[in-house]
């Protein structure tokens, strides 16, 4: 297998971000279609934890999720329902409370089983003074943010949303591969072989899943 490629981005120091992961639970990847329902559950959760151990050798990590989650060496929070955008301020007001920070905060996606500690400290590096760094998804969406402070978060997901994350206060776009790729399909599976975590890989190698994609 080939290296996760590391990100050229400056990182500039800076306390240690506090972490948001939102994650609507192992059957949330309903675009895993043609894998029965078992195994998209086993890849989104084995995903989630690819994102979770990147995120807590970085900072305290705090996972909104159903109730009732599996999760090791993080603070959960129980999901409010509402969409990404209330599952974040959640998770923001959580982290707010409990650790006292002023910031940084990542927020984070569940979906991203390339990243690392190292992607998400360039994230947390790149955020400008009072403002916000912004990782675009492909399709225009919005797979991680940097926040300088909590007040800073607006729920604003949905298509279309870094353009409107951006606005918000002063930016910066983040091109980091790690956080860009996002799963949706199996023949993102495929795609992203080479470079996915040790969760999402075993999985795959049970399922057989991705071999030809």
């Amino acid at each position: 297998m080939g290296a996760r490629p590391a990100c050229t981005l400056t990182v500039v120091s800076r306390g240690m971000p506090t972490l948001v992961i939102p994650f609507r639970g192992a059957d949330g990847k309903s675009r895993l279609g043609p894998l029965p329902g078992k195994a998209r559950a086993a890849l989104a959760y084995a995903m989630f934890m690819d994102v979770v151990d990147a995120g807590v050798s970085v900072g305290a990590t705090f996972v909104v999720a159903p109730e009732g989650t599996p999760t090791e060496g993080v603070t959960l929070v129980p999901d409010p329902g509402g969409g990404q955008g209330a599952a974040v301020m959640a998770g923001l007001d959580a982290a707010t409370l409990a650790t006292g920070s002023t910031g940084p905060y990542l927020v984070v996606n569940a979906d991203l089983p390339c990243v690392t500690a190292r992607d998400l400290l360039a994230l947390a590096g790149a955020i400008p003074d009072g403002g916000l760094a912004v990782v675009e998804a492909p399709d225009g969406t919005t797979n991680g943010l940097g926040l300088a402070s909590a007040d800073l978060f607006a729920p604003v997901y949905g298509p279309g949303s870094a353009g409107r994350f951006a606005s918000l206060a002063p930016s910066r776009t983040v091109d980091v591969p790690n956080l860009r790729d996002d799963v949706d399909t199996v023949d993102d599976l495929g795609r992203l072989r080479a470079r996915l975590g040790p969760h999402t890989r075993a999985v795959l190698a049970s399922l057989r899943v991705g071999a030809a994609a």
